[in-house]
Order: structure tokens, then C-alpha cells, then sequence
């Protein structure tokens, strides 16, 4: 039986191919699928299960075109518009989530890249937030120079975040503004530099299923470990701003298909988790979500984030075992 047989040579340390994974994509039984998936989470990863938090640090006026972006100036989609978050409000968002006992705390911009003076007062907001807490830092600041990557590795940014949205085929439909390859230079950068990656993208974009396995082997290839998998939100005012939604079936098939890839990588709830059902939810995290991006504004994460930590420690995930990747 192919399904079995495919997981056995993932058990057995093997790859799978692009070729290979089609043939799951296919496989009509589907609970099968999602139960071979399930068996290699816990054989290759065990339970645990890595948690972050986002601050929106900088909103709005984005140069890039992407499509499905709410930030993007070219399309009015009524965001708000904000500069540079001061320190003490960042500091703030940060001790709360530590509080909360969330592992990680990412700060992101809009843009392309951040100037140089937005990034010398980001990194002394890093440096204050290490002194106010003990939560792990990330960044998700767009196409930084090798020179910005070392400031920021400097301040105590550990973790380095760049998706690369879609499969390499797709991504030029999607946006003109700037390429894969860009993306890649700031990647291997942040890498040479020390920083440990995250790196995924979105689905539902008008996207076939191959060209979610093109992602997902293409993640495989680059050695990437924290893999966020967003559902995407169509946004009124972008040109996705209509796309028909994802079925619970493509979206547990795509979970099910990135953790037979890429076996001993987080796979991360990220954007449009709210779309989906608990019991869709429950399911995807049965089958190889153990990562997930949770809380929202200040005034709303404390119960939002009590109740995520008893859906995933109820799914059998522990909270409180060391969640770093190596690269």
C-alpha cells in the first residue's frame, strides 16, 4: 500500500519526493492519510509544542504589491495606518505575554525593510524588552541587509522570520514587487548570521495542490523548521479580496502533506485559524500543527490564550519543554 510504504521510508530517514507526495494528495482514504501523518508528528517531534505572539509594531504603506496583503499601498483596504510602535508599549505587549507563559515574542514591521533609523530604535526596544523579561525575541522585518540582520542578531533577536508565501512557480502571479530569490538572500543571511528560521506562507490563494508540495519540498530543501501555515483571509479591497475558501478537507490534506515533507519541522497555526471550526482545528493539530502564533491586543490575550492552552494540552501537546530548532 503506497500510503504505508511512503511512511515507512519517512520513518526510515528518507525524503519524500514531490512525485511521491502527489500520490497522498490522491489517496482517497483520507483518515488513513491523516492518522500516518499523526504517527510521524509524534515519532519525530513527541509533544511538544512551540507557542509565539506577534506585535503589528509598524502598519500600513507597505510599497509591495502582494495580493492578499491588507498593508500593501496599493490597495484600499481601510488598514490602520500607524509609524513605528514606541518602546514602552512594545515592552508592555512583551512582559504580558511572558506572563502568559508564551514562548516567543515577534515584533513586525510593514515594508519592504526598515530604514536604518527605525531599525536602531527597534533594536534598543529589543534590548529593553531582555531586560523587562525573559521571552525569546523574533523579527519579521522584510528584506533586511546582512549589516540590519547583525544589529538585530545583536540586540538578542533570536529567531528570524520571512515566508516565502507560496510555491516559487506562483509567487511572480501573486507579487511584482520583489522575488523568491530576494527572500532567499535575507534567509541565508539571517542563517549565516546565527538566527534560527521561520519560513512558510499561505494557502488558498488560487493554488493548486502541486504547488502546495512545490512549497512544502521547497521548505524541505532549505532545511527550514518552523514552517507557519496561513489560511488566508481574503481581504476586501485586494485583488484575492473574493477567493472562495478553502474546504476543511484541502486544508487538513495540505497539513497532513507538509508534515509527510518536511517530519521534524513546526508546522504553526498562523492567520485565518479563526475561520475554522474547533473540531477542524482539533483535527489539525491531531494530524501535525504543534506550533501556533496566539493572543491578539492587550486588552483580549489573556483569555484567548487560556483557552488555546487548553485546546492543545487537551490534543496531548506539553507547553513547557524547549521548543528551539537547530539549523
Amino acid at each position: 500500500m503506497i500510503l504505508e510504504t511512503l511512511k515507512q521510508k519517512v520513518l526510515g530517514g528518507e525524503l519524500l519526493s514531490e512525485t511521491e507526495a502527489l500520490q497522498l494528495a490522491q489517496y482517497p482514504d483520507k483518515e488513513a492519510l491523516y492518522e500516518a501523518a499523526h504517527q510521524l508528528t509524534r515519532h519525530f517531534m513527541g509533544n511538544k509544542f512551540d507557542t509565539c505572539s506577534i506585535v503589528n509594531a509598524k502598519s500600513g504603506n507597505c510599497s509591495e504589491d502582494c495580493k492578499w496583503c491588507a498593508q500593501s499601498g496599493h490597495y484600499n483596504t481601510k488598514v490602520e495606518l500607524y509609524p513605528l510602535l514606541p518602546a514602552d508599549e512594545c515592552v508592555r505587549h512583551a512582559m504580558h505575554n511572558d506572563k502568559q507563559g508564551i514562548g516567543r515574542f515577534a515584533l513586525v514591521t510593514s515594508g519592504k525593510r526598515v530604514s536604518k533609523t527605525d531599525l536602531n530604535l527597534i533594536c534598543e526596544t529589543v534590548r529593553s524588552i531582555k531586560s523587562a523579561c525573559g521571552i525569546k525575541c523574533c523579527a519579521s522585518m522584510g528584506l533586511l541587509t546582512p549589516e540590519q540582520l547583525q544589529d538585530l542578531y545583536d540586540s538578542g533577536v533570536e529567531n528570524y522570520h520571512c515566508n516565502i508565501e507560496t510555491a516559487p512557480s506562483y509567487f511572480r502571479t501573486l507579487c511584482t514587487t520583489h522575488t523568491i530569490e530576494q527572500k532567499m538572500e535575507t534567509i541565508n543571511a539571517a542563517r549565516e548570521i546565527g538566527f534560527r528560521i521561520c519560513s512558510g506562507g499561505i494557502i488558498g490563494m488560487g493554488e493548486t495542490i502541486e504547488q502546495r508540495i512545490e512549497m512544502a519540498c521547497f521548505l524541505q530543501k532549505e532545511g527550514i523548521k518552523s514552517i507557519p501555515i496561513n489560511l488566508l483571509q481574503p481581504i476586501p479591497g485586494t485583488p484575492l479580496g473574493d477567493s472562495a475558501p478553502l474546504s476543511d478537507e484541502e486544508f487538513l490534506t495540505t497539513i497532513a502533506l507538509f508534515r509527510f515533507i518536511n517530519p521534524d519541522a513546526y508546522l504553526r497555526f498562523s492567520g485565518g485559524r479563526i475561520q475554522m471550526s474547533e473540531a477542524t482545528q482539533r483535527k489539525a493539530l491531531h494530524i501535525g500543527v504543534n506550533a501556533a502564533i496566539i493572543g491578539d491586543l492587550l486588552t483580549t490575550i489573556g483569555s484567548r490564550v487560556a483557552e488555546d492552552k487548553i485546546l492543545f494540552t487537551s490534543e496531548g501537546y506539553s507547553l513547557t519543554e524547549n521548543t528551539d530548532w537547530e539549523q
